[in-house]
């Protein structure tokens, strides 16, 4: 029995001797947004710069739109006003006055002594 009780002795000095394994804790650090808002986010700001870039894009166009617009007004309104000139030269120059006149100093003599403007038909 001697043995026994050597072998237990000698059991619990050698377990108590042991050299311990040290256990390693791992503690994951929980981060306050998880990997699927962090996608879900990054998704929203792509959409969101998107959509930012055809907005500027859009404006951009319909600015450049309506610069090209007023421009053709501008010409519309200038042509207009050589048309008004040229109309108001075209009845200074049918005048039956002038007309006479330009007869008389070319030579030709006129007929019948009433001269009446004709009028066009494509009025």
């Amino acid at each position: 029995m001697a043995a026994v009780n050597h072998a237990k002795s000698w059991e619990q000095t050698y377990t108590s001797y042991q050299p311990q394994v040290e256990q390693k804790v791992v503690i994951r650090k929980k981060s306050w947004i998880t990997k699927g808002e962090k996608a879900l986010y990054s998704f929203v700001a792509l959409c969101l710069l998107i959509t930012g870039g055809f907005i500027v894009s859009y404006s951009s166009s319909l600015d450049t739109l309506n610069r090209d617009i007023q421009n053709i007004e501008k010409t519309v309104e200038n042509q207009q006003v050589i048309n008004e000139g040229l109309v108001f030269e075209i009845k200074e120059l049918s005048r039956p006055e002038r007309i006479t006149q330009y007869a008389k100093e070319n030579g030709l003599t006129i007929q019948a002594a009433e001269v009446k403007q004709a009028n066009a038909f494509n009025q």
